[in-house]
């Protein structure tokens, strides 16, 4: 069976080789905290959206099934098994949502700091400037990439960020960016930065407490937001209606409180994922791997999408819990990867 292990690894996930390969753990679904009290069949129509786009015959013959409108708890419980990838270690849950800034498609008065398209010599896989660089010696200034000016530069990083969002345009109407490339550059966080130079303690750093410092700091502010060396581009997205999330990273809206964003290098983007997070508000939910992001890394951390707006960005901005992630794997594709026993 050696040949379907091999097979099954290159359909589930694609963990660099130079790497210790994960360890999986099948497990019951009795075992999953509140898998009984779920909404199930919400989960199901999530999948629905974009099970048809993972590009393996044994997902699309379960994608299959699913528009059939199964009985959501039977089909789950039928056709996948829990897997625990490294068990041995505790899941980090942190939460993103999509900003709603203020902007305008004209430079002037407090719009002054733009969203940048994609520069056509940046090339994937490729190192580019690093943030410091391409501000402080305005690389992009008068080459026609802006797509629209924003009236506050924190709220720029933070979208760079969490990679989409809406913007309310002075002239009236609004439009939704998302994410278009970087500078290849890797993630930096400015929240451990704050912790490492004794500004605040690890459980004081949340999102608000950063914006609410680089403002009061507007010197040392440019500096902390320039330690991460990473730079989004953007692209205007105009396919998707107001009424939908935006586009995460299979290129299909995301769902509040029901899609998240993991490592690809782990989690097959489209899987379903259940999750236990702890902390002040515990939760107990069959999300789907919908999303992914710079700072996502390693098999047990998960970013939940929280929704739009500023209320989202409070409740998303205050998680940083421990848990357990449990991805759910076709029946076949678990036992070539875990031997259950």
């Amino acid at each position: 069976m050696r040949w379907l292990a091999a097979l099954a690894m290159g359909a589930f996930m694609t963990a660099d080789p130079g790497f210790a390969q994960p360890e999986y753990q099948i497990i019951d679904f009795a075992e999953l905290e509140g898998w009984a009290e779920d909404d199930h069949q919400a989960a199901l129509s999530v999948f629905l959206d974009t099970c048809t786009d993972i590009d393996d015959p044994e997902w699309q013959s379960l994608c299959a099934l699913a528009t059939s409108q199964p009985d959501a708890k039977t089909y789950f419980e039928l056709f996948f098994r829990p897997v625990v990838i490294n068990p041995n270690e505790t899941a980090l849950f942190t939460g993103y949502y999509e900003p709603e800034l203020q902007g305008s498609r004209f430079r002037g008065g407090q719009y002054q700091y733009p969203l940048y398209k994609l520069p056509p010599e940046i090339k994937p896989g490729t190192a580019w400037f690093t943030r410091e660089e391409i501000e402080n010696q305005g690389l992009l200034r008068n080459r026609g990439l802006e797509i629209v000016y924003i009236n506050d530069p924190v709220d720029v990083f933070f979208l760079q960020v969490q990679g989409s969002g809406r913007v309310a345009l002075q002239e009236g109407g609004a439009l939704r960016v998302g994410y278009a490339g970087k500078n290849g550059r890797e993630y930096k966080s400015i929240g451990q930065e704050l912790v490492r130079q004794g500004i605040y303690q690890p459980h004081q750093v949340s999102a608000q407490v950063i914006k609410r410092w680089v403002r009061n700091n507007p010197v040392h502010g440019r500096a902390l937001l320039q330690h991460n060396d990473s730079f989004v581009f953007f692209r205007e997205v105009s396919e998707v209606p107001a009424h939908k999330g935006p586009l995460g990273a299979m290129n299909r809206s995301i769902t509040p409180m029901r899609s998240i964003a993991i490592d690809p290098a782990f989690t097959k983007l489209g899987a379903p994922v259940w999750i236990e997070k702890k902390g002040r508000e515990p939760l107990n939910r069959l999300m789907i791997a919908q999303d992914t992001g710079s700072a996502i890394k390693g098999a047990q951390r998960a970013d939940i999408y929280y929704g739009t707006g500023s209320q989202a960005g409070r409740r998303a901005g205050s998680i940083k819990d421990p848990g357990r992630l449990v991805v759910l794997m076709p029946i076949q594709i678990a036992h070539a990867l875990a031997p259950e026993g």
